[in-house]
């Protein structure tokens, strides 16, 4: 599997445009995505409007999930 930046950018992105809400901790598990907020702020970096919020995910406080806003 191709872990470079560039790609886990991509399936940041592509999971955001399709609507979807992305923790942190889902892109780790299921993603393979170990620095997810380092891939969004190189998407916010490239001009993708993308809003983070803390919430309570799976018993662990403070995970960041991610929102594209104006897909």
């Amino acid at each position: 599997m191709d872990h470079s930046a560039a790609t886990q950018r991509a399936i940041i992105l592509g999971y955001l445009q399709r609507g979807l809400h992305l923790t942190t901790r889902y892109a780790r598990t299921h993603l393979d995505i170990m620095n997810p907020s380092a891939r969004v702020g190189e998407l916010r970096a490239l001009g993708y409007d993308i809003v983070s919020y803390r919430r309570k995910v799976d018993g662990h406080n403070n995970v960041a999930e991610y929102v594209l806003i104006n897909n």
